[in-house]
């Protein structure tokens, strides 16, 4: 009884239009960002190592080298902080999750890229 209630309150905040993207692709993050009383988009690009969660609470991993330090950031799939997800390109994996990829350095960090 409490999912069914819970589901039917989500449904609000759902956003229409989900892009399709997969673990392993490589996105461009587009996220609004208040700086004082001015608004600018910010773009996260990296490859997607995880997803987790349903219906409005859906989160997904994106992580990228920057410096030579890996930056993990955290997103909501229907934020409306999020403008826009592009994928840029998709990789053959064979895992749900990729943390592995936290423990390799430089070319290790390749994923094959998928052909259509």
């Amino acid at each position: 009884m409490t999912n069914k209630l819970i589901d039917e309150l989500e449904k609000d905040h759902l956003k229409s239009e989900v892009p399709q993207f997969e673990i392993g692709d490589t996105v461009d993050v587009h996220t609004r960002i208040l700086e004082g009383d001015k608004e600018r988009t910010q773009i996260f690009t990296g490859t997607v190592i995880a997803r987790s969660g349903s219906g409005a609470r859906e989160m997904f991993t994106v992580r990228r080298i920057v410096a030579g330090e890996g930056v993990e950031r955290k997103f909501p799939l229907h934020s409306p902080r999020i403008s826009q997800i592009e994928v840029k390109r998709s990789s053959v994996v064979r895992r749900a999750k990729l943390y592995f990829l936290r423990d390799r350095v430089g070319k290790a960090v390749r994923l094959a890229e998928r052909r259509t």
